[in-house]
């Protein structure tokens, strides 16, 4: 088979990377890997979650996926942001907690397979009409803020680490180009890291105590911070029920933004992936994957937008590249040095990167309302609007809503307000699919 040497000549994309020969194939997944990777491992270290079992299952996640959607889509499944809150809202800073935590989203794996059920039986535009911009876009946009508090916790640490860290990001997503453009988090990451680590004797020291305390391999499953390590031990019936009740309802907002992805990748590779192999099982795929993680410790996982940025500056759509990075994600969880140089990260490196991670989530959800063209002039949708912003901040300021045994976060208590809502007041005029531009504006990844 002849190899195709120059990529830059490729108009029409490549669909299969065995062309380029198997050294290309191989940078093209380091690529993807790196791509994924600055957010990916963000979000165990800001829950306190295990970066190892968080690559683990980034990797075996994606191929399951790819295995469920028969191969097909070039997606890679990474860590989750959506979840942030409710991680937050669970264990409260306590990891002994986060396996409750652990357990309610893989409850919510479990509504992706509902979904996937509905959409199989009933079709899409039907059951997306429950879920219209007029309730997400304010559900996307309450995320970013009640999780701005901790943000500036960590920036308070050191405002000229944090500092730099976002200048790093800004300067790389506004005026980066290739592989820069697409990784401004790591680039972010790694620079103000390595301030702190010329300016700051304790972070110098912090580092070079986990990094001589970690074993250079080990397995990256811990039994104790897995939902079975939970039921081998006292549990809280009472923490479980408010934990499903607090985090499930998260779920909406990552099911939409799954379609968005799905949607989103469709459109880069000029296949339409949305009904073959089918948004049923593109969204059965990250469930189970989400719900497998989420069992033995790992974040939720979800559909990755920079690695969407990849093939579109690659226009390698070989679903092949992906199943690569995949692996060389399972690879890496093994040697818990690296993450030991991850989990000694500075608070401030870790404040500067959320700081505008948070704030872009917010961004997105109004994105997701303009680009949708949600009517504001009409009341109900002032109505709806109105209480998922006001109870979703407010509760989160004032404390959980406490019935019973039960605790609500404000974003559960404003998600299920704004469903019902949408559902009970008249004039719910959504039809998915009619606007495509707006349909696919749900994805809120940097």
């Amino acid at each position: 088979m002849k190899k195709t040497e120059n990529l830059s000549d490729l108009s029409e994309g490549i669909y299969d990377a065995s062309t380029l020969g198997k050294p290309k194939m191989l940078i093209l997944g380091v690529q993807h890997l790196f791509a994924m990777f600055g957010a990916t491992v963000l979000v165990p270290i800001l829950t306190g979650l295990d970066i190892s079992t968080t690559l683990l299952f980034a990797g075996l996640g994606t191929l399951l996926f790819h295995l469920l959607t028969k191969g097909k889509i070039p997606a890679f499944l990474g860590s989750s942001f959506a979840f942030l809150a409710g991680y937050a809202a669970v264990a409260d800073r306590d990891p002994a907690l986060l396996p409750y935590a652990c357990l309610a989203v893989a409850v919510s794996g479990i509504l992706y397979v509902v979904l996937a059920a509905l959409i199989r039986g009933f079709g899409i535009r039907k059951v997306m009409r429950f879920f219209p911009p007029i309730v997400t876009g304010p559900v996307i946009i309450s995320i970013g803020l009640t999780l701005s508090s901790s943000a500036i916790g960590n920036c308070s640490s050191n405002w000229l680490i944090a500092s730099v860290a976002i200048l790093i990001v800004i300067v790389a997503n506004m005026w980066g180009r290739g592989m820069v453009k697409i990784i401004p988090i790591l680039l972010g990451v790694v620079g103000s890291y390595l301030l702190a680590l010329a300016i700051d004797p304790a972070t110098r020291q912090s580092v070079a105590t986990a990094f001589g305390e970690a074993a250079w391999i080990g397995f990256p499953v811990h039994f104790e911070a897995t939902v079975f390590g939970l039921f081998a031990g006292e549990v809280d019936t009472g923490l479980i029920i408010s934990a499903i009740v607090t985090i499930v309802p998260l779920a909406i907002a990552t099911m939409v933004e799954h379609i968005g992805d799905i949607c989103a990748i469709s459109s880069t590779c000029k296949r339409n992936y949305v009904e073959t192999p089918g948004l049923h099982r593109s969204l059965l795929g990250d469930g189970v994957a989400t719900a497998l993680a989420a069992l033995f410790g790992a974040p939720a996982n979800t559909t990755y937008g920079e690695n969407t940025g990849v093939l579109a500056l690659s226009r390698v759509y070989d679903p092949k590249v992906i199943r690569i990075a995949a692996v060389f994600a399972v690879l890496l969880s093994f040697f818990p040095k690296f993450a030991a140089l991850i989990s000694a990260m500075p608070a401030a490196t870790i404040g500067g990167v959320s700081l505008i991670l948070y704030g872009m989530i917010s961004a997105i959800g109004v994105r997701n309302i303009v680009e949708n063209k949600v009517d504001f002039s009409n009341t109900r949708n002032v109505i709806i609007a109105a209480l998922i912003l006001v109870l979703a901040i407010g509760i989160s300021y004032s404390g959980n809503i406490q019935i019973g045994i039960i605790s609500l976060s404000g974003l559960a208590v404003a998600s299920v307000v704004g469903i019902l809502l949408n559902a009970v007041l008249p004039g719910n005029n959504y039809e998915f699919g009619k606007d495509e531009q707006g349909d696919t504006a749900v994805n809120f990844k940097v």
